[in-house]
């Protein structure tokens, strides 16, 4: 018995050690400069959960493991969750149509483009964020003021009139308008606003008591404030006037890396979907020469699931290796390069813990 209580003992001790060797290795890693929170989960086990910076600049208040920050389109998998289990609850069909399920004036938006093609980018529909013409997304904001935008159907405008992209499902194409759309299909549905069915049928759930949808006028306590970089004065500045004021189908979400953590936990557990329900939405449907999704998910080269955001003074990355069983979420509120970041901290471990 001694013996093999001292063989725990020496296990416990080597594993520990390989921990704290691999935090220090991470931290390593991470520049100086670098404001938010990382982290880095392996094998159930966490390896660095550290907060870095600032969530206000000025009155040097550090961020904290619980700070909540914005996730910009990180909150479109979210959206497509609730999608999926309304699918589930035969409320909804992958076949539906949006002429169908919202009874509006489409004008010259094909009403046949389906909820399907919404999830997967394939759709068509007319981008309010064409990333192909606009650079940035505070440029949406010069004819219609951002605190205008507190609901999904409030970007009707900004897309309403235009033409279709292309056909539906002849192209997969990134497009923000269809998760707005998506919204709106659960409100139609439901009969609430969209982020209050997410917090009943995924936040609560999963215990994100920290995740929600908040309006940047009326934050709740330990919200980050988002930092926009001004090259010509050398100094930053808030983002409160360069992204919509409060979340939509397309993103916008505020939440922790804990609540992350929760959510990959209970989504990849079974807890918010069914198995058969989560092998599709984290398997193909739709890809490029560069990209693959799923259902309102990315997936790397070799199949694993991501989700990341990005607006002025956000980024947001977060990735699950199921082979490797390894975790990693990076949030910035000063938009820094959290995929560099991540990309590099999945190197070290792998290379280090394989």
């Amino acid at each position: 018995m001694k013996e093999k209580n001292e063989l725990i003992i020496s296990y416990k001790i080597r594993i520990t050690g390989g921990r704290v060797i691999m935090h220090e290795k991470i931290e390593k890693l991470i520049d100086d400069d670098f404001n938010g929170v990382i982290l880095v989960k392996k094998d159930g086990q966490r390896i660095l959960e550290k907060a870095f910076g600032n969530r206000d600049l000025p009155n040097e208040t550090p961020n904290q493991i619980d700070t909540k920050f914005a996730t910009a389109s990180a909150g479109k998998v979210f959206i497509a969750v609730a999608i999926l289990q309304l699918i589930e609850q035969g409320k909804l069909k992958f076949e539906d149509t949006i002429g169908d399920l919202l009874p509006i004036d489409w004008k010259q938006i094909n009403p046949k483009i389906t909820v399907k093609q919404l999830l997967t980018h394939t759709s068509g529909i007319p981008d309010y964020f064409d990333e192909s013409l606009m650079d940035n997304y505070a440029d949406l904001w010069q004819d219609t003021p951002n605190y205008r935008i507190r609901t999904s159907k409030d970007l009707f405008p900004l897309f309403i009139d235009k033409e279709m992209a292309f056909e539906p499902g002849i192209n997969f194409e990134y497009n923000n308008t269809g998760f707005v759309v998506l919204g709106l299909i659960i409100e139609a549905i439901e009969q609430i606003p969209f982020d209050v069915y997410l917090k009943k049928a995924i936040f609560d759930l999963a215990d994100m008591l920290d995740t929600g949808y908040y309006e940047l006028d009326r934050l709740p306590g330990n919200c980050a404030n988002h930092y926009i970089w001004d090259e010509e004065r050398e100094e930053f500045y808030t983002n409160i006037y360069s992204v919509d004021v409060k979340g939509t189908g397309a993103g916008g979400m505020f939440t922790t890396v804990s609540d992350i953590e929760k959510f990959w936990e209970h989504l990849l557990s079974g807890k918010l979907l069914s198995e058969d329900m989560v092998t599709k939405m984290i398997s193909e449907q739709a890809s490029n020469d560069e990209d693959k999704y799923g259902y309102g998910i990315w997936l790397t080269d070799d199949g694993q699931p991501y989700f990341e955001g990005c607006d002025p003074g956000v980024s947001f990355f977060s990735f699950y290796d199921r082979k490797a069983k390894l975790l990693i979420v990076v949030i910035s509120n000063t938009a820094d390069d959290v995929w560099e970041v991540a990309i590099n901290i999945k190197e070290e471990v792998t290379s280090t813990m394989s």
